[in-house]
């Protein structure tokens, strides 16, 4: 069969067409006008993107979960229960905030358990009450490092050395400047409680005296005010219980005297002193 220049080009075309889907019309080689031909080329399919569950069924990481991005909670350094040196520290910053009116004492109890939950509600944290170290860098960020009497205002300071006259017999060792009272036999320490001293106006003697009377349910007769367990060593100067102390801590002082808060610990050094006894005052 001939095939005409015509009729080449339009096998051309078609095979053309063919490949691209295209629709065709024209005429053949006898002239003729030919209907339009259409020619389906199937499509390529492209397959779904896999799913977080497809994968290999025998890889520990096919179809896990992504990884939380939630932060862990923040480490608790204190809660209710703990005691020391640092919980001392967090009550005299809560004190300086007022978020803690008592102590500091070194122990965290119910009201500081209480404070630490108000300082962080009023800061958006969680009220846990325990002291956790974004807590604790929130404060120290609001407050400035506690001095000496800010961190022992309700006493339980260290004592410092003894001076050297209480290292023989029997002596209460009182130091001004730690706020002790020492009761010591031969050089030993038996006990150690906190003191109080008399205010500017009537300030405690210093000194080397004696333990001259013990008066067990004692009230000034000048100030009209209780002073158990008293142990009086210079004039109307003694060692003693005082509820003030115990409530009020160092914001208050007494008329001279040497007060004592810890009542259990003076009911037990009132049955030891005998009259007689050392008392040296020193700073």
């Amino acid at each position: 069969m001939r095939t005409t220049g015509m009729g080449r080009g339009f096998a051309a075309l078609l095979v053309l067409a063919m490949a691209c889907g295209c629709t065709v019309q024209g005429t053949g080689g006898d002239g003729k006008r030919h209907l339009p031909v259409r020619i389906e080329v199937p499509q390529r399919s492209t397959p779904p993107p896999a799913s977080p569950s497809d994968g290999d069924p025998d890889d520990p990481k096919a179809g896990s979960a992504p990884p939380s991005t939630s932060a862990a909670p923040a480490a608790v350094l204190w809660s209710r229960g703990d005691s020391g040196r640092g919980v001392r520290e967090l009550q005299a910053r809560l004190r300086q905030v007022a978020w803690l009116y008592d102590g500091p004492t070194g122990s965290y109890d119910d009201l500081t358990e209480r404070a630490v939950k108000g300082f962080q509600g009023k800061r958006g944290l969680p009220r846990t009450g325990k002291t956790d170290a974004v807590t604790w860098q929130r404060l120290k960020a609001m407050t400035h490092e506690p001095g000496k009497w800010e961190l022992y205002l309700m006493g339980g300071q260290p004592a410092d050395a003894p001076d050297p006259r209480c290292l023989t017999g029997r002596v209460l060792c009182i130091s001004k400047t730690s706020r002790t009272l020492r009761w010591m036999i031969d050089g030993r320490t038996l006990t150690t409680v906190s003191v109080r001293f008399g205010s500017v106006g009537t300030p405690t003697r210093e000194g080397v005296f004696s333990v001259y009377w013990k008066s067990r349910h004692h009230v000034s007769t000048l100030y009209d005010s209780p002073m158990p367990y008293a142990m009086f060593f210079s004039g109307g100067q003694a060692v003693h219980y005082s509820a003030d102390f115990a409530a009020r801590g160092y914001a208050g002082a007494s008329h001279g005297c040497v007060n004592v808060r810890d009542e259990a610990a003076i009911a037990n050094l009132f049955a030891q002193v005998r009259n007689g006894d050392k008392v040296v005052v020193h700073w």
